[in-house]
């Protein structure tokens, strides 16, 4: 493993009842990455996280985390779901969500102590949401409940920060200030955001995979009009506006 190396998958194979979810995927995330991954519903991103968390074991192929099997590396992994099922009138504050984060380093029947609130206000300092650490979590906006669910991810110090779908319930207006934070943890860590905001996504990150059952791209954040097509299979249409390209799928 090189020695910036944070991931590594070597022909990796997934199957979900015989059918194969992600099939040969090769991938490498170094330190201080922000890698994009865009597809198609069903295309494996999700499974894939999965696979670098160690939540599924591949059929076949290798997986590597900081050098270790996921399941050893789980604790330096920061993870926020796609979906954050919680009943928002249960009664349990934003400081309380946030230490829950530290759980992995405490263990089970273990009291947190001094240094586990440090770093609970430190996560909440990075990602601004200090002044809220009393609040009802489910009185936040959709936006303020994303950025409390990536400070319990950073709580735990991970080297690595796996995002699936962040921005789903955030509102258009806050997304920017949303990727713009992400930029900034980007020198503390390495960065895999799964996406289906192609615009979003060309513009914040380093560099973008594109996945759809094989993982078709890896390595710069420049697309070409036959990846799209072959990821998303369909006519793809590429704009662009000033400096900044704006990615289009055609009608089909």
């Amino acid at each position: 493993m090189a020695h910036d190396e944070v991931v590594r998958l070597e022909d990796v194979w997934a199957h979900y009842d015989g059918v194969p979810v992600l099939e040969g995927v090769s991938l490498s995330v170094e330190r201080d990455d922000f890698l994009g991954i865009i597809g198609p519903n069903g295309g494996g991103k999700t499974t894939l996280l999965k696979v670098i968390l160690g939540l599924i074991k591949p059929s076949r192929g290798m997986v590597s985390v900081l050098g270790k099997t996921p399941e050893r590396s789980r604790k330096n992994i920061g993870y926020v779901p796609q979906v954050n099922l919680f009943d928002p009138d249960f009664p349990i504050s934003v400081w309380n969500v946030v230490l829950m984060g530290r759980y992995g380093r405490v263990g089970p029947l273990r009291w947190y102590g001094k240094k586990d609130r440090e770093r609970a206000q430190r996560a909440l300092q990075t990602v601004g949401m200090l002044d809220h650490k009393d609040r009802q979590i489910g009185k936040l906006s959709g936006g303020e409940q994303q950025r409390v669910f990536i400070a319990r991810a950073l709580v735990s110090e991970p080297r690595l920060l796996l995002l699936d779908e962040p921005t789903a319930s955030v509102d258009p207006a806050m997304q920017t200030e949303f990727y713009e934070l992400l930029e900034g943890l980007k020198q503390r860590m390495a960065i895999v955001l799964v996406s289906h905001d192609i615009t979003a996504v060309s513009i914040y990150v380093d560099k973008i995979a594109c996945l759809n059952g094989q993982l078709f791209y890896h390595g710069s954040k420049e697309i070409g009009v036959e990846v799209l097509e072959a990821t998303y299979k369909c006519p793809v249409q590429m704009i662009a506006h000033g400096t900044v390209p704006h990615r289009v799928l055609m009608e089909h």
